[in-house]
């Protein structure tokens, strides 16, 4: 008798310790405060020189203002190695501390304008008409890290 008791306490016990088949939020994970926002981008064949010369004059720009005045945290640009294959080959990443950063705030963008200069505002709006030309945006994604405790 002591023996089945002993195997069935052993049996309970170890059923708690099976993985759950649902986890709960702020129990088992969390998710990020930083906030990624991710561009997926289908740059034509042999046109992604081409396209990344663009960036540098336009987007490129204004994230490394963005990021030296303290608006965002860092950005990337990701290249496929198969630049063929899939619905995109380019991913452009902006990382934001938190999402309060995305909210609007007319004293940051007037400072960033300030920055930017009309200059850039006029170059950036000639070589960004032109990207259609050599690329389509696949997708817009908001995501944020699951941090597992």
């Amino acid at each position: 008798m002591k023996i089945i008791n002993l195997c069935l306490l052993t049996l309970l016990m170890s059923l708690q310790v099976v993985a759950k088949d649902r986890l709960e939020m702020f129990e088992d994970y969390e998710l990020s405060k930083e906030v990624l926002s991710v561009t997926t981008v289908k740059v034509d064949p042999n046109m992604e020189d081409v396209y990344l010369a663009g960036l540098t004059k336009s987007w490129i720009k204004a994230v490394k203002i963005q990021k030296e005045l303290g608006y965002i945290k860092d950005w990337n640009i990701w290249a496929s190695e198969l630049p063929q294959s899939g619905d995109f080959n380019l991913v452009l990443t902006v990382t934001f501390t938190s999402a309060e950063d995305l909210e609007p705030n007319k004293a940051k963008y007037d400072n960033f304008m300030k920055k930017w200069g009309k200059e850039n505002q006029k170059i950036s709006e000639e070589t960004s008409a032109k990207y259609p030309e050599v690329r389509e945006l696949t997708g817009e994604y908001r995501l944020r890290k699951v941090i597992f405790k």
